[in-house]
């Protein structure tokens, strides 16, 4: 918890990491993807994670879903342990995951279905959504009709329809060309900013950590903990010309060595 200086407004740790690790065993092989890790995610952060391929950044993120279970520690959301998937967390992955049976509408309001609500009220709800990520005009549109980009905004339109208490985002962007992404990622941080909602960010790419996350945490090579917590002073909301910026330039050099010391290191340079 944490007291906003001058408002007295409290801020709430709405997620707790505490000595979080993840041990795989294959065919007799055992894999420390994450050694113990500790993170505190306050209400309405953006937190952005950064680190070489197999730090575990992806792990953590299912971890938090629910999706893989910790080989040691605890994560709790609202002091309530995970111990499974819930409707408290939303996870929107990289890969296109709608269902291709099911039309963009019926696609958003699946959760909600699950929920036992009104067809109505799905309905109203799920327009809400497609409406806020420029869909309103494709809801009876299947997922093969519809552009990498569209189906992401799908993704995030469903996941957003079920009110999580979290969002939890894996590369969400990384398959879209450079312009699609670019516009995603100003969209997202619209509509985080208008939901109030609190995200987990994993990705590659530097640029897209600084200018979408009000802290950048920065992994170690594998086994992965988080080396480095950078918080963004960059106000919000961002245009995209805040890249061009000397105080961006400042904050990528500093992540771009960071990112750099850990990948000489899984690559066994240093």
């Amino acid at each position: 918890m944490a007291l906003s200086v001058g408002t007295f407004k409290l801020i709430m740790s709405i997620l707790q990491i505490s000595q979080v690790s993840k041990t795989f065993s294959t065919h007799g092989a055992v894999t420390q993807a994450l050694t113990a890790t500790d993170l505190s995610v306050d209400e309405n952060d953006f937190i952005t994670i950064l680190g070489p391929s197999g730090c575990g950044k992806s792990t953590l993120l299912r971890m938090v879903a629910g999706l893989d279970t910790p080989s040691s520690g605890e994560i709790k959301l609202e002091g309530v342990q995970v111990t499974g998937p819930g409707a408290d967390r939303g996870m929107v992955f990289q890969s296109y995951t709608l269902f291709p049976w099911l039309n963009v509408l019926e696609n958003v309001c699946f959760g909600l279905r699950e929920k036992g609500l009104p067809l109505a009220d799905q309905h109203e709800i799920a327009h809400k959504f497609l409406k806020q990520v420029g869909l309103q005009d494709f809801a009876n549109h299947f997922p093969k009709q519809l552009s990498g980009g569209m189906q992401q905004r799908t993704a995030l339109a469903r996941a957003l329809a079920n009110n999580p208490r979290i969002l939890l985002m894996d590369e969400p962007f990384g398959a879209l060309d450079h312009q699609t992404r670019e516009l995603m990622q100003e969209l997202l941080q619209d509509i985080w900013q208008s939901e109030r909602k609190t995200v987990l960010f994993v990705t590659h790419d530097i640029d897209e950590a600084i200018f979408m996350g009000n802290r950048v945490m920065v992994m170690s090579a594998r086994p992965g903990r988080i080396k480095c917590d950078l918080p963004i002073e960059l106000p919000y909301p961002r245009h995209y010309s805040v890249k061009t910026s000397p105080a961006f330039s400042e904050l990528k050099a500093r992540l771009t060595e960071e990112i750099r010391i850990e990948v000489r290191r899984a690559s066994g340079l240093s």
